[in-house]
């Protein structure tokens, strides 16, 4: 199906949602999966991370404020992410500057993780070097023990918003004469729509 200006809805969220939509009804693996690139003072660097939904025009995910992902965000806010859904031959790339959640909406969502989940994120200090896998699960046990009930949010851990400044909807058509839009925010927060070469 050609992705034409002319039937593209002017809000660029419209169209993710219907595309995020379409790749779950699809049954693409892990849809929710996104690339994250980030620049540091170790220069690029990109991971899979999870999306977790729009809100107020920003893209959310979840992360340890001390990794590396971390680290980079505060040398840079600019990233980039990237939606790949082969069934259903769509991609989506975001642009724009990141910035951290509150520590309630953390919280808030901190507490809908799996505790499994939550046990490994208070355990780990992401992106250091660890002795052995063993104390790592030594720790996850340990932390088990003390908090039996309710885990505690990591001071470390917590929730980022990417604030797009142009969002590119990528379609493959045939003899890869590609379909690429491109919304661009502007200054006066309306999207203008633009067509990319393949």
């Amino acid at each position: 199906m050609p992705l034409l200006e002319a039937e593209a809805p002017r809000d660029p969220f419209i169209l993710f949602q219907r595309w995020y939509r379409e790749a779950q009804e699809a049954g693409a693996p892990q849809p929710d999966a996104m690339a994250l690139a980030t620049y540091g003072e170790e220069g690029p660097s990109a991971r899979m991370v999870l999306f977790k939904g729009l809100e107020d025009g920003a893209f959310l995910f979840y992360s340890n404020y001390a990794s590396l992902k971390g680290r980079d965000l505060v040398h840079d806010r600019r990233a980039a992410l990237v939606f790949y859904w082969f069934v259903t031959h769509h991609q989506v790339r975001v642009a724009g500057a990141v910035r951290r959640l509150g520590r309630a909406a953390s919280e808030q969502y901190f507490a809908t993780r799996p505790r499994g989940a939550q046990l490994s994120a208070l355990a780990s200090r992401q992106s250091k070097i660890l002795r052995s896998r063993q104390a790592l699960e030594e720790r996850v046990s340990e932390l088990a023990e003390r908090y039996p009930d309710d885990v505690p949010l990591p001071r470390e851990w917590g929730g980022y918003a990417l604030r797009p400044r142009w969002i590119e909807f990528w379609e493959s058509r045939e003899d890869r004469l590609h379909d690429r839009l491109r919304y661009v925010l502007r200054s006066n927060g309306a999207w203008r729509i633009e067509r990319l070469a393949p």
